[in-house]
């Protein structure tokens, strides 16, 4: 602006252009501009005061030490900023402002240069930020952060990772950890491993909005996973989420995955997720902890060792199991899926949600608080835990009236049912069992006596099958005495003795 005021005072004094231009070494139509602002405001009056700088300085637009040079850049709407900034409150179209513009003052200026000065005028102001003071062992803040690409050098496999990281807000130490997902189960278990890293648990944990913590997310009521909010319990912290779409808040955590990716990642080869794991130990506990810290000028793992550790929540002696929990419906076949892997449970639930509490060793499945159903831990994808109970009656006695059961019945009722079920057993073509179940049935209805007779009759027939034997049952051909060369049956029931002959008639 001290240039600028210069220029004004020689043109006051009636200097050219030229020679203000050579007296004050700049281009003849820097001073021509500087001329037409000052003539507009009334400045060129010798017997008018000037303005302060910051007056000036609003109509040239100045900034740092390029008044001059910033002079050239002045928008041709700022002679009539006060008009235009009034209108455009007032809600007037920047194309009738352009116009009114034109007839009074016989602007030439495009409509666009006014949309410019309105821009640069509506710039939003610069967001302050507050620094906060934690007290010793109050708050950790975790986030994940992307990791390398590792290519696995026995099995080949080629996998993303992810980086864990808790930080400590007070000392700024951290524990990181290289892992495939963002899941429950890696969540879970990566605080326990952070917590066990520190020997300690902090009072609080502030935490983005992760699907792994935060099942709805919310400004003032967010709804925190289950499991996530049973380790809490468990290890006795309190969850702070962030407010939604605010990382800011977290600020000491984002840092710290920002110096985990820049100087912990670059330059390095990971064979396997273990030799990662390693490595990134190893730094935590040499560079990243010793380092000076810019914002503490102290060295983390010194605060951390000296001051911090002994002010967290000790362990407890027992770790919490932390199950992780899931929602599923019972499937018209009578399980669950969970992880590809399905689960059975009482047929009565069929179209039920229920709930899933997994641990590593056991699945356990309960409806409305009630636990209706205990399974091992399935891993591979497809297999099947089935408990016989849970399936609907006439499933239950299908599948338990098995071939050995059969036997074992048809030994009850006599050797010629036996013999019977035997055979039927015996063909390959046809799956006989349900035949052989509704053979066995007939006993309730006859009696184990006439079933008896009946399958000998059959066998001597030659047509051991259960219609044969349910027929003869039925017509009471079980009680009448069998005559081999006269059959009773009728030809259409008989598949094998229709034929049948005795020696005798051959000879004849």
């Amino acid at each position: 602006m001290y240039e600028i005021r210069q220029m004004i005072q020689r043109l006051r004094l009636g200097e050219s252009n030229r020679a203000v231009a050579r007296a004050q070494g700049v281009g003849r139509d820097t001073v021509a501009r500087v001329r037409d602002i000052a003539a507009a405001q009334n400045w060129l009056e010798a017997t008018s005061p000037l303005p302060d700088d910051a007056t000036m300085a609003r109509y040239y637009q100045t900034a740092g030490g390029g008044a001059v040079k910033n002079a050239s850049h002045l928008s041709t709407v700022e002679p009539f900023r006060e008009n235009v900034l009034e209108w455009h409150r007032q809600g007037i179209a920047v194309s009738s402002i352009r116009q009114a513009l034109a007839r009074r003052y016989g602007y030439g200026g495009s409509v666009h240069a006014v949309y410019r000065f309105l821009r640069s005028e509506a710039a939003p102001a610069p967001v302050a930020t507050v620094m906060l003071d934690f007290a010793v062992g109050e708050q950790a803040q975790v986030d994940f952060g992307s990791g390398p690409l590792i290519t696995d050098r026995h099995s080949g496999e080629v996998f993303k990772t992810w980086f864990f990281v808790m930080t400590l807000s007070w000392s700024r130490h951290q524990y990181a950890e290289v892992v495939r997902n963002q899941s429950v189960e890696t969540w879970l278990a990566c605080h326990r491993h952070a917590f066990e890293w520190f020997n300690g648990v902090p009072r609080k944990v502030r935490i983005d909005n992760p699907k792994c913590a935060i099942t709805r997310a919310c400004y003032y009521e967010p709804t925190v996973q289950r499991a996530y909010a049973e380790l809490a319990l468990g290890y006795a912290f309190v969850i702070d989420p962030c407010p939604v779409a605010d990382p800011a808040k977290k600020g000491r955590v984002e840092s710290g995955v920002k110096y985990v990716k820049g100087n912990f990642m670059p330059l390095r080869e990971f064979h396997s997720l273990a030799h990662a794991n390693a490595q990134l130990e190893a730094w935590i506990q040499g560079e990243a902890g010793n380092r000076l810290h810019g914002s503490t000028r102290e060295r983390p793992l010194m605060r951390f060792n000296e001051t911090e550790q002994a002010l967290l929540q000790p362990l407890p002696a027992v770790a919490p199991t932390c199950p992780t929990w899931a929602k599923a419906k019972l499937h018209g076949n009578g399980h669950v899926q969970h992880a590809y892997c399905h689960y059975s449970a009482p047929f009565r639930l069929i179209h039920q949600t229920l709930w899933l509490e997994i641990t590593p060793d056991v699945v356990r499945l309960y409806h409305e608080h009630e636990l209706v159903a205990i399974h091992p831990r399935l891993f591979k994808a497809g297999t099947r835990s089935t408990v016989a109970d849970h399936l609907p009656p006439d499933a239950q006695a299908y599948f338990m009236r098995d071939p050995q059961w059969c036997l074992t019945q048809a030994t009850a009722v006599g050797p010629a049912c036996r013999a019977v079920v035997e055979s039927l057993f015996a063909k390959r073509v046809l799956d006989q069992l349900r035949a052989v179940q509704g053979l066995l049935r007939l006993a309730d209805q006859f009696g184990r006596n006439r079933l008896d007779a009946a399958c000998s009759r059959a066998l001597n027939f030659g047509t051991p099958s259960y219609r044969t034997i349910k027929q003869i049952l039925q017509t009471g051909l079980d009680q009448q005495p069998e005559l081999i060369d006269a059959p009773t049956l009728e030809a259409p029931y008989l598949s094998g003795g229709h034929f049948r002959r005795q020696p005798s008639d051959l000879l004849h």
